[in-house]
């Protein structure tokens, strides 16, 4: 699996328990699965059709730093499913789990559409040789 997105936790991510507030967790599991349908079909044209349950095993709080991974489970004919893990960046427990998520690639009026994707697209690696250095005082 591979953790594409990390989110430092904050006092306003928090619920009256002074932990993670789920909402905020899967808005960013929504958001950073788009983009990973995005950049695995090569399309923006897609639509969140199915989340599995839900598993909640840990929590956060604030400071904590998590990441997000997805994984690739196959490639329908119009869908892409997966699965995502989200864990603390540090102890590497898992906080939360979703066995399959699947979006749907669709036309101009939100009707499915064949994607013609077959393989799975590895991650976008910048230049590490172009130099860019960055000072921080």
């Amino acid at each position: 699996m591979n953790f594409y997105s990390r989110k430092l936790i904050k006092p306003e991510d928090l619920n009256p328990n002074h932990t993670l507030f789920g909402g905020s967790l899967l808005r960013w599991i929504d958001e950073e699965a788009a983009i990973f349908a995005i950049c695995q079909l090569n399309t923006d044209k897609l639509v969140t059709k199915f989340i599995s349950e839900i598993n909640f095993i840990n929590s956060a709080r604030a400071g904590d730093i998590i990441e997000m991974g997805m994984e690739v489970l196959m490639f329908g004919r119009t869908s892409i499913t997966f699965k995502c893990v989200v864990r603390n960046k540090f102890t590497k427990e898992n906080i939360l789990t979703i066995d399959k998520i699947v979006f749907v690639h669709v036309d101009e009026n939100g009707r499915p559409k064949p994607h013609g994707v077959t393989t799975v697209t590895e991650p976008d690696h910048e230049d590490e040789s172009a130099g860019n250095t960055i000072i921080l005082n």
